[in-house]
């Protein structure tokens, strides 16, 4: 009979499945037979009763719940092996961000930005080239400016990190913040974090003799190109400080 042929297709695959999860569970040759034999006893009336009763549709709903749930199973083990994989290399490190300290479990590879935004949820340093070229990624550390893109979490652990989320001093901005809303300093608005932490930075450095504000920020780039209010903004700024 027709059912006969699909009842024992659909046994063969069975089984093959079944063989294959017990092997990833690093279950040995002679346990998995014994488990096929035994277990496979049962599953064989049961779906030799679904074919008799039902035909070859009930019995092709039965397969493929049964498939949807092993692959499930699967991808669950998969996706926890990934991570185990994933974490055996990583590392403590203690970043102290905006005052506060995030002990972390770290990647030697994983940068400070992606630790910044993917591991912390501080997103307001921006990935942008990820070539330290466009500066959209500036933190300070230790108080000096930083592309977060190329340099690895780990070389900054227990340094003072101070990203675009802690320079205002509560609701009160920083007096930089407050003179890019005036002077207009951004238009789309994503390279600036970058901008404001560079200015931050150059306040405190302050610019070498004979260089203008324009090339000490040379390495902060707005595709946007409002450049004259970002040095105007940061001008003013030094002009109070002066």
């Amino acid at each position: 009979m027709g059912w006969e042929k699909e009842y024992e297709g659909f046994l063969a695959v069975l089984d093959e499945v079944d063989s294959e999860l017990l092997a990833a569970d690093g279950v040995d040759r002679e346990e998995i037979e014994a488990f096929l034999s035994e277990d496979g006893e049962a599953r064989r009336r049961f779906l030799k009763q679904a074919l008799m009763a039902g035909g070859g549709i009930a019995a092709a709903n039965l397969l493929l719940s049964y498939r949807i749930k092993v692959l499930a199973q699967t991808e669950a083990s998969a996706s926890l092996a990934s991570a185990q994989a994933e974490m055996a290399g990583a590392i403590p490190v203690t970043l102290r961000v905006n005052g506060k300290s995030y002990p972390l479990k770290l990647e030697p590879q994983v940068t400070l930005l992606d630790a910044l935004r993917e591991r912390i949820g501080l997103t307001g340093s921006k990935k942008g080239c990820d070539r330290g070229q466009c500066g959209a990624c500036t933190v300070l550390a230790d108080g000096h400016r930083i592309n977060s893109c190329l340099a690895l979490a780990a070389a900054y652990d227990g340094a003072e990190i101070t990203t675009i989320e802690g320079l205002a001093n509560g609701e009160q901005l920083h007096p930089l913040q407050e003179a890019f809303i005036k002077h207009d300093g951004f238009q789309c608005g994503y390279c600036t974090p970058g901008q404001i932490m560079s200015a931050a930075g150059l306040l405190k450095e302050g610019c070498p003799e004979g260089m203008t504000v324009r090339e000490c920020m040379s390495g902060n780039i707005c595709r946007c190109g409002a450049y004259n209010g970002i040095v105007a903004a940061i001008e003013e700024v030094r002009g109070k400080r002066a």
